[in-house]
């Protein structure tokens, strides 16, 4: 799914407590924690941000 450029998308997963919201920039994804947005996001390669996700999808980093 493509992420909206210059606009900040916060997870599905997210909770009262927090969350962490994504943007697409210049080629890359951008990562910050929503309850402290002044710290900085981190500067992803989109590509390695793909494979990532692809991984999260085949559940390769599930704890079981």
């Amino acid at each position: 799914m493509p992420l909206p450029k210059s606009t900040w998308i916060k997870s599905s997963y997210s909770s009262s407590d927090g969350c962490v919201e994504v943007k697409d920039e210049n080629g890359f994804v951008l990562v910050r924690d929503s309850k402290n947005p002044h710290v900085g996001p981190l500067k992803i390669p989109k590509a390695d941000w793909e494979v990532f996700i692809d991984g999260v999808r085949a559940g390769e980093f599930d704890p079981f």
